[in-house]
C-alpha cells in the first residue's frame, strides 16, 4: 500500500444530503416589506413547478417578511392568501416577527426599539405615522398599532413556526445553538442567534438553511447555507431549491 492510500484510505466520503423523494422544497430568505421582489420570485417558483411538476412541492418563508422595506403589509396580506395547486407554503418566524407580536401583545418599553430597527417602515404601511408614535405614550401608541394591523394579520403571524425539517436539511430563521438537540433549542436562539451559529463548524448531522445575517452572495457551507442577501436594500431575494440529491438557487435582481 502506498503511503497516499495509507493516508487516505481509512476516509469516506460524506454522504451527499438530500430532500425526501417525491418533494421539491423552495425556502425564501428575508422579504423585508418588498412585495415588489417578493412578486418577481414567486413567479420564477411558480415557473419552475409549471415546468417540472412534482407531486408535492413545499414553499418556506424562513422569517422576516415584514420591517426595513416599504409593503409589509402587502407583504403579509399576499402571502396569507397565497395558494397554488400542489403547493403547501410553511412559514417560519424571524426576529422582526417576533418583536411585531410582543408589541401586539402589549410588552412594555418594546415599540421604541422596533420603531428604529424596522418597525416604522412597517406600520407606516398600514398607515400609522412613525413620528407621531414615537411622540405619544406608550399606552397611546400600542393601542394605535393594535387598531391599525387587522386581526388576519395578527393571527397569521402568531401561526409561524420556528422550524421546518427536510430530509437531510433544517429551515430555521437564524440557526440553531451547537450542540444542542433540536427538541431544546429556545426561541431566542431560533431567531436571534449569530456568531456563536455562523462561526461553528459542527457537522449537525443536517445542512441548517437559514436568513437572519446579511451576505453579498449566498453563503454556502458544509454545515449550514445562509440566503439572506439582503433584498430591502439590494434589490436580490433568493431562495434555494432542493429536489433530491439536488439543489439551486433562484434569485430577483440583474444577472450576476
Amino acid at each position: 500500500m502506498t503511503f497516499l492510500a495509507k493516508l487516505f484510505g481509512g476516509l469516506t466520503a460524506r454522504p451527499v444530503p438530500r430532500g425526501p423523494d417525491g418533494y421539491r422544497a423552495f425556502a425564501v430568505g428575508d422579504v423585508h416589506g418588498r412585495l415588489d421582489l417578493l412578486n418577481q420570485l414567486l413567479a420564477k417558483i411558480e415557473a419552475e413547478i409549471a415546468a417540472r411538476p412534482v407531486a408535492n412541492n413545499l414553499v418556506v418563508f424562513l422569517g422576516d417578511l415584514i420591517d426595513r422595506g416599504p409593503d409589509s403589509n402587502g407583504v403579509v396580506e399576499r402571502l396569507r392568501n397565497w395558494q397554488l395547486p400542489n403547493v403547501t407554503p410553511a412559514f417560519l418566524c424571524g426576529n422582526h416577527e417576533e418583536i411585531m407580536l410582543r408589541v401586539l401583545a402589549g410588552e412594555p418599553g418594546v415599540l421604541a426599539d422596533w420603531l428604529r430597527f424596522g418597525g416604522g417602515e412597517c406600520l407606516a404601511s398600514y398607515g400609522l405615522d412613525p413620528e407621531t408614535l414615537a411622540a405619544a405614550s406608550e399606552r397611546d401608541a400600542l393601542a394605535a398599532v393594535r387598531n391599525a394591523i387587522p386581526v388576519e394579520h395578527r393571527e397569521f403571524v402568531a401561526s409561524f413556526a420556528d422550524t421546518f425539517r427536510f430530509g437531510d436539511y433544517l429551515f430555521v430563521h437564524a440557526g440553531i445553538r451547537p450542540g444542542v438537540a433540536i427538541s431544546l433549542q429556545q426561541p431566542i436562539d431560533l431567531r436571534w442567534i449569530r456568531y456563536d451559529f455562523l462561526e461553528d463548524a459542527t457537522d449537525h448531522g443536517f445542512i441548517v438553511v437559514h436568513g437572519h445575517t446579511i451576505t453579498a452572495a449566498v453563503d454556502e457551507r458544509p454545515n449550514r447555507i445562509g440566503v439572506d442577501t439582503g433584498a430591502y436594500r439590494t434589490g436580490r431575494l433568493t431562495a434555494i431549491a432542493i429536489e433530491g440529491p439536488a439543489r439551486w438557487f433562484l434569485d430577483t435582481g440583474p444577472p450576476r
